[in-house]
């Protein structure tokens, strides 16, 4: 089985996809680093070679479809970006088959957890001021708001709000089983 988690950015797709992975007995891989070791250099730096975002995600897609040919990747856990059910990636992810997973989190606590990182995606060390936290709340909130029609493209989304890394991947990992079991028995 494949599973594809994707939300917005520091909503925990990569902490949740480790402890899923673990949980399912399979390999996890977070495509932002395959992207990196594909093209050899930082995500940003990728970015900053094209025009628009759809672009950058048509010639990422190619990572994607790098790892899905890898024979460890026929049962795993992928972390998409963001955009993972958008464009290039979208395409990839129908051809390919699995189950796909959305994130969902309340922005307060995506906020607890936001990182930051530099151009070639290291991570910066950063005390955010209340203003800052302000801000970056209100792009936390126009992400989801953005990404929310997108979303609906995935085989199920789950509520992760109040729950630790660990408990949030046994609730992913129950609804994916049940989603299988009932695909397995013909229900659907």
């Amino acid at each position: 089985m494949r599973v594809f988690l994707i939300g917005v950015s520091c909503v925990g797709k990569t902490t949740i996809g480790v402890s899923l992975a673990e949980l399912l007995g399979c390999q996890f891989f977070d495509l932002d680093k395959e992207i990196e070791r594909f093209f050899g250099t930082s995500i940003k730096r990728l970015q900053d070679r094209f025009l628009t975002m759809h672009s950058f995600r048509n010639e990422a897609a190619k990572a994607l479809v790098h790892l899905l040919n890898r024979p460890e990747s026929r049962d795993c856990v992928i972390a998409l970006p963001p955009s993972g059910l958008m464009g290039g990636y979208l395409r990839v992810v129908k051809k390919t088959g699995g189950i796909t997973v959305v994130l969902n989190d309340k922005p307060e606590n995506i906020l607890e957890r936001i990182t930051f990182y530099d151009e070639d995606s290291r991570p910066i060390e950063k005390k955010l001021t209340a203003e800052e936290k302000r801000l970056y709340l209100r792009e936390i909130k126009k992400d989801i708001t953005y990404f929310r029609k997108t979303y609906e493209r995935a085989t199920f989304q789950v509520d992760i709000s109040g729950l630790d890394a660990d408990g949030a991947a046994r609730k992913v990992k129950e609804t994916v089983e049940a989603f299988a079991s009932t695909l397995a028995s013909g229900e659907m």
